[in-house]
Parts: structure tokens; C-alpha cells; sequence
């Protein structure tokens, strides 16, 4: 058994579910459903095979339609070809290639943009996450969740400080997010076609998609698993670029940084007052005495640097303000080649 199982497999989850439930039973035998998986893909040529393989694999034991859509964000190595061979063998597969790297956030609402499936399943092309947890997954929504979240338990082939600083990241913005955000929860996720319908009504240009995903509040649930190692290469996501997804989250859906810079402000200058109002007093009861010249230039800095700190504050924030005002399109395509399954087609199995 797998490391990412849990006690139960994922095909006796859904049945468990269809048995316990008259509804989800009505809803499993009566209806199909498509399931759209969306892995956007940069530089990840050796990864593509093994990822279709399981994931048509995990999709087949659904009992459901399926399509995969994966998005080619600029990679500069044979990704392109990879996939656009694999579809010449499965036409289930929808191809499409971005004008150039628009980064990950950017892939992944293209992706979610052409999901035509009743609910719509991000996943990364690097199989850290694994496939073969879609069946549960599709089980959690068979039991009426417009949102099920794979939370992770455990990450594997990953170093300390990484999963540390992932650990005190959630924790930070689950504290002063204005909205609840998974704890230890990526992309990995169910989501039905009301919550995809909501995310096309978001216009922002800078997104943080975790944060998307549970802004739209649907009725949400998590099924626990372990990550695994990246299937082969590295990871394009260093220290740098974390760190800048880690502000875009932070500044996307919390106010908190600009307050703690209006609150050291105040703190600053009550401070300054009172220390103004001791110089007054001393120099009334015991002259003026001059002071060092290290205790000056302490403040000084610290000030100056507490000065720098807020303005940085307020530009992170004006920059997300004047990205937003051009208006330009989160990403750009430049071919597509799509997977011939229509909506009719599965209206007339239905029916």
C-alpha cells in the first residue's frame, strides 16, 4: 500500500459513501459527471508520461467522463512535444500553450478558464502530490462538498528549513487572513462548477489561488494524505520566488502588515514624546549635560529604519493597486488544441 493512502482505499470510500447515503446513491447511479484535472506544466518533460499514466489510471476508477488539461507555461525544454505526443494518443487531453511563462497562478487560471467538467481537480506535474487520491476526493464531493481539500500530513524529500517555513507560513496567514485558509493545503483540490463559476468572476491580476479558493466560502471539506518526492528534476520554486508567493498571499488578504506599521508609528512617537518629556525634566532638575554619541545615532537609525520598513509596507500594497489598474489579461495563449468531448455527449448518456 502506498504511503499516501489512508485506512481505507479510495474506491471503498465511494462506497462506503454511496451505500450510507440514498442521495449520493441517486446522484452516482443516475447521473455521470466529468471531471476535469488541470496540471499546468513548466519544464517538466520527464515528468508528463508517468503523470498521465497514473492520473488516467485514478480517473478511470471513477466510473466518470474525464478530461486533463494541461497548460505549457513557457517551458523551454520538450514539454510541449511530450504532451502534444501524448495526445495524439488520448483525445481526452487538452493542450494549452501560454506565449510565454506567466507563472504558476497565471497557468492555473488558464487551466480553470477551459475546464468544461462538473467539477475541476489542480494538480501538479511534478506527482508530489499523488493522482491516486482523485477517487476519494470525488467521493467527498458525492457527499456534497463544493470543495474538498487534500491536507497535507506529511512532505516528503523535502529539507527542514522548507517545510518549517511552510509550517509558520499557513499558521501566520491563518492568523491574519480576514478569511480561514487551509493549514498545510497546495493547490490539490476538488472543486465543483459553482465554485469555478465564482472564480471566473474574480478580475484580479495578481492572484494568490489558495486564498481564491477559500474566499468563495462553498461548503468545504479536507481528506488527509502524505506528500511524496518529486517523481524526477527540481523544483523550480526556490527560497526567492517562495518568498515572493508568500507576500503575494500575506498582501492579497490581510490588512494586518499596514496596521503594524500605523501601530509602530504611534508606539514610535509616544515613545519619542516621553523620552522628550524625561529630557525636559533632567535638564530642569540637573542641567544640560551632554549625552553620547552612540545612544544617538541608535536612535536615529532605528527610526530611519522603522521609516524605511513602513514605506515598503505601502509600496507592496500600492504596486498590487497600480498592477491592477492597467488591466492587462493574466495570461496570454498562443495555440491551443483541445479535447473533442462535448457537454451533448455526456447530457445524451445521461439522459
Amino acid at each position: 500500500m502506498s504511503s499516501w493512502r489512508s485506512a481505507s482505499s479510495p474506491l471503498e470510500n465511494i462506497t462506503q459513501a454511496v451505500a450510507s447515503r440514498p442521495d449520493i446513491a441517486a446522484r452516482a447511479l443516475q447521473k455521470k459527471y466529468l471531471l476535469s484535472v488541470i496540471i499546468p506544466c513548466h519544464n517538466e518533460s520527464s515528468n508528463i508520461a508517468p503523470l498521465f499514466e497514473r492520473t488516467r489510471t485514478a480517473l478511470e476508477h471513477t466510473g466518470q467522463f474525464w478530461e486533463m488539461i494541461f497548460i505549457n507555461d513557457g517551458s523551454t525544454d520538450d514539454t510541449l512535444l511530450q504532451l502534444l505526443s501524448l495526445r495524439e494518443r488520448e483525445n481526452r487531453i487538452t493542450v494549452i500553450d501560454l506565449s510565454r511563462n506567466f507563472g504558476k497562478e497565471a497557468a492555473l487560471t488558464a487551466g480553470l478558464d477551459h475546464a468544461r467538467g462538473d467539477v475541476a481537480i489542480p494538480l501538479d506535474a511534478d506527482l508530489q502530490d499523488p493522482p491516486e487520491l482523485i477517487p476519494e476526493l470525488f467521493a467527498k464531493f458525492l457527499e456534497g462538498y463544493d470543495v474538498v481539500n487534500a491536507q497535507r500530513l506529511h512532505r516528503d524529500g523535502e529539507p527542514l528549513a522548507k517545510r518549517l517555513s511552510s509550517f509558520l507560513f499557513y499558521r501566520l496567514l491563518g492568523r491574519i487572513s480576514n478569511i480561514t485558509i487551509p493549514q498545510d493545503t497546495g493547490d490539490y483540490r476538488l472543486l465543483s462548477r459553482r465554485v469555478l463559476d465564482a472564480l471566473q468572476r474574480m478580475p484580479e491580476r495578481r492572484r494568490y489561488m489558495k486564498g481564491l479558493f477559500a474566499w468563495t466560502g462553498f461548503r468545504s471539506t479536507s481528506v488527509a494524505y502524505r506528500r511524496e518526492a518529486r517523481h524526477t528534476g527540481r523544483s523550480n520554486w526556490n527560497y526567492w520566488r517562495l518568498g515572493q508567493l508568500a507576500i503575494e498571499g500575506i498582501t492579497s488578504f490581510s490588512h494586518v502588515p499596514l496596521q503594524l506599521a500605523s501601530f509602530s508609528g504611534m508606539i514610535i512617537a509616544l515613545s519619542s514624546f516621553l523620552y522628550a518629556a524625561y529630557l525636559v525634566i533632567e535638564t530642569l532638575l540637573y542641567g544640560n549635560s551632554v549625552k553620547g554619541y552612540p545612544s544617538l545615532m541608535v536612535a536615529v537609525l532605528f527610526l530611519g529604519g522603522m521609516q524605511l520598513l513602513a514605506l515598503g509596507i505601502i509600496g507592496e500594497y500600492l504596486s498590487r493597486s497600480y498592477e491592477e489598474s492597467k488591466q492587462r489579461p493574466i495570461y496570454l495563449v498562443q495555440d491551443t488544441w483541445s479535447s473533442p468531448i462535448e457537454n451533448t455527449d455526456i447530457q445524451q448518456e445521461n439522459a
